[in-house]
């Protein structure tokens, strides 16, 4: 493969086409705004989502999708996760049925419930064809070549090896996974523990609570994806607890910051309002939580977390009832 196609100008899209670069001959990236694209193109930097970070002379952006899917060998969808229907479904007829597709979305479908690859599957067709790029990543980090590791998961392991070979290199090293439903489940829950992190940390709490807050975490978020086909292994991996200690430790995850403000008082509208770029664990939370009466799973932070953004319980409250539920095993 020589030739990639990213469709997602925000700040992960942009790492992503600067850290692949070396790896393909030419990287075609596509940015919704038709200004960004501009100035991107002029300045070879993305100002909004990825500030100060420069592209590589190989990745062309362009806000024209014709344009930036013309003689794509590799497909790389990096959208956030309510706009990947729509979009993707546009340019569909664009995108030669032979060619890989990689989803680097990390979310759930609202209303269908759907992970990200099974919409890419309604839209694009060809599930075989399909894989996910996933794991514990800061796309300010990647940018920099940060030594960094991720998961590609796919149902076909050749097209799995095919994204490893061509995606690793000195600073991005991939894992081939045959578990996309565990690491989409595992990467897009872990938002909702990341937002529930934030209010730790607003709240001034501890390392104690920090620490059982991620352990209790990843044990609903395991329950919920096994329930749903995955393996309990992924969730120990990569994707799974690599990406849950990371986005509910890190400076720059946007889902903590939520979790933050919400912890000051500020309903949520305000806060999203505020942000540029998505934070997808609050419209995870609400997701999860369908999942889970789906699945008939209990996930008590979840559900705390879906009282909180919904207004209908104040973030003390809500952390004393998780306290204060009836005692089980571990």
């Amino acid at each position: 493969m020589k030739h990639l196609t990213i469709v997602g100008g925000g700040g992960w899209g942009t790492a992503l086409a600067i850290v692949l670069a070396p790896r393909f001959e030419r990287v075609r990236l596509w940015v919704y705004e038709v200004d960004l694209a501009q100035r991107m193109a002029a300045t070879r930097v993305n100002d909004v989502f990825l500030p100060g970070a420069s592209l590589p002379a190989n990745v062309e952006p362009t806000a024209s999708l014709p344009a930036a899917l013309d003689d794509a060998e590799c497909l790389l969808s990096v959208m956030p996760s309510h706009h990947v229907r729509a979009v993707t479904g546009s340019y569909a007829a664009l995108v030669p049925a032979q060619i890989p597709v990689v989803s680097a979305t990390k979310g759930i479908e609202t209303g269908s419930l759907l992970r990200m690859s099974q919409v890419l599957e309604q839209t694009l067709g060809h599930p075989s064809r399909i894989a996910v790029l996933s794991g514990p990543t800061f796309a300010a980090e990647v940018a920099k070549g940060d030594p960094t590791a991720l998961a590609i998961a796919s149902v076909n392991s050749e097209l799995a090896a095919k994204v490893q070979a061509a995606f690793s290199g000195p600073s991005f090293r991939l894992y081939t996974n045959d578990d996309p439903v565990g690491v989409e489940l595992g990467a897009s829950l872990k938002n909702v523990i990341a937002i529930a992190a934030g209010i730790c940390q607003g709240l001034g709490l501890g390392n104690n609570s920090k620490a059982a807050l991620i352990t209790r975490g990843l044990a609903e978020i395991s329950r919920l994806a096994v329930a749903a086909g995955a393996r309990p292994l992924t969730l120990a991996g990569l994707a799974g607890l690599g990406d849950l200690v990371l986005t509910c430790t890190g400076e720059l995850s946007r889902n903590r910051k939520v979790g933050i403000e919400l912890a000051s008082g500020k309903p949520i509208t305000e806060i999203t309002g505020g942000m540029r770029m998505v934070a997808e664990g609050v419209q995870t939370t609400f997701a999860a939580m369908d999942l889970a009466r789906k699945f008939q799973v209990i996930m008590p932070i979840t559900e705390q977390m879906e009282s909180i953004l919904s207004g209908r319980k104040p973030v003390r409250e809500a952390l004393r009832e998780l306290m204060e539920r009836s005692l089980k095993g571990e």
